[in-house]
């Protein structure tokens, strides 16, 4: 289980026995588990526990564009609604969208647009909706990981799934999958997510400081947890439909 840290900055992220303060290893990802399908009225749903992170995700359409002047005549737009619950951090979140909410939305719809083939769907769109009901850090790749999902389950035609995971320093050590203490108490963070059909960065942010080699290193730490993400996303798709499989195998079996 992970280990709860009160939004506090401690002296030190690593322990006496070198484990960070959550139990982890340097390069070790937290606990995650994903599921899609959870919300029968939505289109295309999945549900992500990363850590301490739980997050949900709902993806309507295609339909029609409200206000119709959004509306683009050669293809179909996306929009992402990043919404933080009230009580999903320590102090209480007011509950109208703020800065930070709009722009991490802005951020996700840069890093899922690769992905779609909008021009098939002139004047309508596609609404992500994104509810974090529990944060601890990497909340914007967690998002945008369990969006990638949803729209796969909502049948939405892809390029590939996207994938991604906040790399970083603290205490002069390189580390993989930060979470909330270590992003705010670290020395740098660097989210980064992956489009799987090219491999390439849809997402790169960095904030705190490190040298290039640092720097390299990260984006190769970053390659390979991204690689055991991507796997974790394709088996949470593959169980929806053994699972229908399964459960349409049994009716004819009895029958």
């Amino acid at each position: 289980m992970p280990l709860i840290i009160k939004d506090e900055y401690p002296e030190k992220l690593f322990r006496e026995d070198g484990k960070r303060l959550d139990g982890r290893d340097k390069h070790e990802l937290r606990p995650i588990k994903m599921e899609v399908g959870v919300l029968k009225n939505a289109d295309g749903s999945a549900y992500l526990e990363w850590g301490n992170n739980k997050i949900y995700c709902a993806v309507y359409g295609p339909r029609d564009v409200h206000p119709h002047y959004l509306a683009k005549p050669d293809k179909g737009i996306l929009r992402v609604f990043y919404r933080m619950s009230t009580f999903s951090v320590f102090e209480r979140k007011r509950p109208a969208p703020g800065r930070r909410e709009k722009e991490i939305s802005m951020v996700l719809t840069d890093c899922l647009e690769p992905l779609l083939f909008l021009e098939l769907y002139p004047g309508n769109s596609f609404e992500v909706f994104i509810n974090v009901m529990d944060a601890d850090g990497g909340t914007r790749c967690a998002c945008a990981t369990v969006a990638a999902l949803a729209l796969a389950d909502a049948g939405v035609p892809m390029r590939s799934l996207v994938t991604a995971v906040a790399v970083g320093k603290i205490d002069g050590e390189l580390v993989t999958d930060l979470s909330g203490i270590e992003d705010k108490a670290g020395d740098a963070d660097l989210p980064c997510a992956i489009t799987w059909f090219n491999e390439e960065f849809s997402l790169l942010q960095f904030d705190g400081k490190m040298d290039l080699k640092e720097f390299d290193k990260c984006l190769i730490l970053a390659k390979n947890a991204l690689t055991k993400i991507h796997e974790i996303q394709l088996n949470a798709l593959k169980n929806k439909y053994i699972a229908i499989q399964e459960e349409y195998s049994g009716g004819k079996n009895k029958k």
